[in-house]
């Protein structure tokens, strides 16, 4: 058995006692806020219980007093409002938000999300025009639009007002002409930078719901309760993979509990065909059951369907709309999986891994609906900073990701000359070029790689939160610790680290999972590793041990389960690297 990733282990802090004793937890979760950078007790309060009533006042919002005067003259006057959203998961239920609750103020609405493969991404010249012979007055963005001024002017020209509500880094020749709500705009106010867009869409309909309120509109009609929006919220903040911290962990974790008994029959329907147990909804089930059905339709199939699911108000068009959503995502799987079988077979071979530092991908025929998934697995696989692309008619359209200590945004900068059109930030970005730049794209990566990435910078690494010890993970312990949820970017699984473990038993449970049950002292737990089937046998052996604690429920019981996410023989010497504290 061998290990390939270091694991990375920092010294208990002296303060988690203190911050233990101030707030009343185990120092063990003491020492996961503080690895959270939460180390007073006032802080550790608000996270671990976080509240409706907190949320930041939607005013504070850069132009949010203008787009509400729009909004709210476009709907005293009775204008037409179109509200263009994007077509993933995040901009699908920005989009929902809002056409359900101008439905709620029967309000005349309609949306309009773009074609992934003919229109692309965020407001297009013939989109706005197909906008203006709806009779539209207004048109409300929705994670999109902060890129484009020149769209927008020309919606105006055509005698429609813009609101732009956007989350996404801000250009440098950024010169709005209509209001953009877009909370990392450096003079907003609004003290919170990392909404998803449909966190920006809630925001902007409690600001509304407050505007109408103070000019009598509720007097003899019903005032919709924004409750029954944040297990959307929720979802697409997850989806969206936005840092859970701050408002966005407020939101995630009020959706959550929404959700367990959601009002809207397309949630349900998802839930429940994607087999999650409403009772035990977790983050998890948000990023990798719920949200790749609904971004599966604007990767390769009708958008129209994810709406559908989103905002109908009947049962059985809601299930419909559901399976339809599934089978969508696993034609997603099958295109996926064959672009990475032929990656992995005809062209990583001929690759020198040794000496490149990136992978820049190409050929004809890939579908550029699946492109940047594609280049997560294979990241998940190669640790460096990847490119796929997808060339037709001498064009190529293509999607990154990249490492920590790759700035993939700033890379993509330095070569702007070679694109058409980009976008992105420092994981992610996206791109359009012609077709003979892809080589001075390759070149001119690998360069900027060279002069920033080192070897050790391609080696993944695994930071472990703590060392403990399997007779101190009573289920207690544990249940405190899945306290910390909902987890996700900003907020991890805690990580724990244990050595000297007996495999009193190693089997294989579905195709490529390792189940063990492992012993330290007199303490037996089980452990399920995904995909790590070629570790067994292991019965008899001594291991060293990093995994997530977490409950498994089974007919109405629960015991704590150790989750593997890497493991080494004991004899082969510990990988783990103690990092020294900070001085």
């Amino acid at each position: 058995m061998t290990n390939n990733k270091i694991w990375r282990l920092p010294p208990p802090s002296p303060y988690a006692p203190r911050l233990a004793s101030e707030t009343g937890i185990s120092v063990l979760n003491a020492q996961l806020l503080i690895n959270r950078g939460i180390s007073d007790g006032s802080a550790a309060k608000h996270f671990l219980s976080p509240r409706i009533s907190d949320l930041i006042d939607p005013m504070l919002l850069k132009d949010m007093d203008k787009a509400l005067d729009l909004i709210l003259e476009a709907i005293e006057k009775h204008e037409h409002i179109t509200v263009y959203g994007d077509y993933d998961a995040d901009g699908l239920t920005s989009t929902a938000l809002l056409m359900n609750f101008f439905s709620d103020l029967e309000i005349p609405t309609s949306f309009y999300i773009p074609d992934r493969l003919m229109e692309g991404y965020s407001l297009n010249p013939e989109a706005v025009q197909k906008i203006a012979q709806r009779g539209t007055g207004l048109i409300i963005t929705v994670d999109c639009g902060i890129s484009n001024m020149r769209e927008i002017d020309l919606a105006r020209r055509l005698g429609m007002k813009v609101v732009v509500t956007d989350h996404h880094q801000i250009p440098e020749d950024f010169d709005p002409i209509c209001p953009v709500i877009n909370p990392r705009r450096p003079e907003s106010s609004f003290p919170f930078r990392e909404l998803a867009g449909v966190g920006v869409a809630f925001f902007l309909a409690i600001a509304i719901r407050a505007g109408l309120r103070d000019r009598g509109w509720f007097r003899d009609r019903p005032e919709p309760d924004l409750k029954r929006y944040l297990d959307l919220v929720a979802l697409g903040t997850v989806a969206d993979m936005v840092p859970l911290i701050g408002q966005n962990r407020t939101l995630v974790r009020a959706g959550m509990e929404e959700m367990r008994n959601s009002q809207w029959p397309g949630i349900k329907a998802m839930l429940e065909i994607s087999g999650v147990d409403s009772a035990w909804i977790s983050s998890h089930d948000l990023a990798f059951r719920l949200a790749p059905r609904l971004n599966a339709p604007g990767r390769i199939g009708d958008v129209i369907m994810g709406m559908e699911a989103l905002t109908t108000d009947n049962a059985s068009t809601a299930m419909e709309a559901a399976r339809q959503l599934s089978s969508m995502n696993s034609r997603r799987q099958v295109i996926e999986g064959d672009i990475l079988e032929e990656i992995e077979e005809t062209i990583i071979p001929g690759m020198d891994l040794e000496a490149e530092k990136t992978m820049v991908l190409a050929r004809e025929g890939w579908h550029k609906g699946v492109l940047g998934i594609v280049a997560s697995r294979l990241l998940d696989r190669y640790h460096r900073p990847t490119l796929i692309l997808t060339v037709r008619d001498g064009m190529a359209t293509g999607s990154g990701r990249s490492i920590d200590g790759f700035n993939l945004y700033n890379a993509l900068n330095r070569l702007g000359h070679l694109f058409e059109r980009f976008g992105g930030h420092y994981h992610a970005a996206g791109f359009t070029l012609k077709a003979s730049n892809i080589d001075a794209l390759k070149t001119g990566l690998e360069e900027i790689a060279q002069g920033v990435l080192s070897r050790e910078d391609l080696i993944p690494a695994i930071d472990i939160d703590a060392e403990t010890a399997l007779p101190d993970l009573t289920m207690e312990t544990v249940r405190e610790i899945r306290s910390l949820s909902p987890f996700g970017s900003g907020n991890p699984e805690p990580v724990l680290y244990s050595d000297s473990l007996k495999v009193v038993w190693s089997g294989i449970v579905g195709e490529s999972h390792l189940k063990l049950r492992v012993k330290q002292g007199e303490t037996v737990m089980e452990a399920i590793g995904f995909g790590l089937s070629d570790r067994h046998p292991l019965e008899g052996k001594s291991v060293n041990m990093v995994f997530v604690p977490e409950i498994n429920r089974w007919q109405g019981y629960e015991k704590p389960q150790l989750r593997i996410i890497d493991l080494e023989l004991q004899e082969e010497g510990a990988r783990i690297l103690k990092l020294k504290a900070e001085s």
